[in-house]
């Protein structure tokens, strides 16, 4: 993820600010230099020069990759602030795909989990949120349109659940991932504790600080089902994570990050937005250390 995030827009990665920034992080310069080697020889990225003078070029299928989908992180934002309500409809997939194409089961069943939903039985999964076109996308691109089923419901019951509170609850793993969003808020706090307190981190703190957060971020949202907040306990902590890494965000943002790292190029546009909109103010800093 390091090496990833630290791409420049001409698919290069200067090693000497790569061991610049791992160094800031923990860690050592044999580390990344096994790194490198293993993405080298798995022709992710080439080579030129040695040591710290190297230069990494990210190959062009890499290149291609590291284009990330933020569209879910955005969404997130979004509903934290109240503008994308629930509409009250839970969204089913059902597929019977035969055993003899089981990789493409399984990676249908993948991508569901992936978008957010949640098993109910065996081949039937349920969703909150409108994701009927991402599945139905993927489920054309493997080859299984045929077998998958779509329909919605407002009147869902799962054994005896039918609040949408309680099936939500029984349905995805809130008490595994709630935890995940206190680290992430815990390290954003402490982040912007550094910040105030000065002096202002050098260019390779700056990043390994941004590596970081952004690392905690992916590890809080990638289980994360994003539920519509009717659907969540009360004091759920994703909202007040996701702004604590909105306000910080903003303090790390490099003067013209689109010439930056991928790191900057790829979250800054959409924590920006979110920060704009009033997520990581100031004023909604003050509470979490009051």
């Amino acid at each position: 993820m390091l090496v990833h995030a630290l791409v420049r827009p001409d698919s290069t990665v200067p090693a000497d600010e790569l061991y610049a920034v791992a160094g800031a992080l923990g860690m050592t310069d044999q580390q990344v230099r096994l790194c490198v080697k293993r993405l080298v020889a798995e022709g992710r990225f080439s080579q030129h020069g040695r040591g710290r003078r190297a230069v990494l070029h990210a190959s062009p299928g890499t290149a291609e990759t590291l284009a990330v989908n933020l569209e879910f992180v955005r969404h997130a934002y979004r509903q934290d602030q109240g503008l994308a309500p629930w509409d009250g409809t839970w969204r089913l997939f059902a597929f019977a795909i035969p055993e003899s194409a089981r990789a493409v089961r399984d990676e249908l069943r993948s991508t569901l989990v992936y978008l957010g939903a949640a098993a109910v039985q065996g081949g039937l999964y349920v969703c909150a949120n409108a994701v009927t076109a991402l599945v139905e996308e993927a489920a054309q691109r493997l080859g299984a349109a045929a077998g998958l089923t779509v329909l919605t419901s407002r009147d869902l019951r799962v054994g005896a659940l039918t609040e949408p509170r309680d099936l939500a609850a029984g349905l995805w793993p809130l008490e595994e991932i709630a935890p995940r969003h206190e680290r992430l808020a815990a390290l954003a706090r402490w982040q912007l504790d550094r910040l105030d307190a000065g002096p202002a981190p050098d260019g390779a703190e700056r990043l390994a600080m941004a590596v970081a957060l952004i690392s905690e971020f992916t590890r809080a949202h990638e289980p994360d089902p994003l539920l519509p907040p009717e659907l969540l306990p009360a004091r759920w902590p994703g909202p007040r994570a996701r702004e604590l890494t909105a306000a910080c965000w903003s303090r790390l943002t490099p003067p013209e990050p689109a010439t930056g790292p991928r790191l900057f190029r790829a979250y800054g546009p959409v924590l920006a937005e979110a920060a704009a909109r009033g997520a990581g103010q100031p004023s909604g800093r003050r509470s979490p250390r009051s």
